[in-house]
């Protein structure tokens, strides 16, 4: 892995994405002290272009053919990998799972490049339990893909690692939260 480069993202995050409130409410509904809005990184041209650089490592690694996650969590990790795809000359496909089926157009739940006969794998921005990926996963299956991996960019360290092996799912993760919380105590609010 590109050390430097990993360490530029990873203060990126810290500058850009950690915030300390009290009561802080998180996906999976448990609330914290602090926060990590990966989008805040993700849309920054540097930002995305470090997280796909990253995070295409680790996926490519696994043979994964193709990935996504739940709106809208997922959407611009999801970019920024198959923009480093691209840029690599790798074969990645994109895609992204909705609560529920969409009304109209094709009515699917399930959208992007998505193949179900692709092996596939989840991803989000920042995880604490693995429910919003679980969630795909369940979609994925009942499209018909296998899948085999799950990976986050950021894990808060909240039991996601261990819902995932008991779904049967290799995982990996770019940092840590608490690496985000030490390298924000390190550069301090400027």
């Amino acid at each position: 892995m590109k050390q430097t480069e990993r360490s530029e993202l990873l203060a990126l995050l810290a500058r850009e994405s950690y915030f300390e409130r009290p009561a802080l409410t998180l996906t999976s509904g448990r609330s914290s002290n602090y926060y990590i809005d990966c989008k805040r990184t993700l849309y920054l041209p540097r930002g995305a272009y470090l997280a796909g650089e990253l995070m295409l490592e680790l996926v490519l690694a696994e043979g994964i053919e193709q990935i996504g996650g739940m709106a809208a969590g997922a959407l611009p990790v999801t970019d920024a990998l198959i923009a480093a795809a691209h840029h690599h000359g790798a074969r990645l496909r994109g895609f992204f799972v909705r609560k529920e089926v969409k009304a109209h157009g094709l009515q699917q739940q399930i959208e992007g490049a998505f193949r179900s006969e692709l092996r596939a794998a989840v991803i989000d921005d920042a995880i604490t339990t693995g429910g919003s990926s679980l969630q795909a996963v369940a979609a994925l299956k009942q499209a018909g893909a296998a899948v085999t991996h799950a990976f986050a960019l950021v894990d808060r360290g909240e039991g996601a690692a261990a819902a995932f092996a008991a779904a049967g799912l290799k995982y990996r993760c770019l940092f840590t939260a608490e690496e985000v919380r030490a390298e924000r105590a390190r550069i301090g609010d400027g």
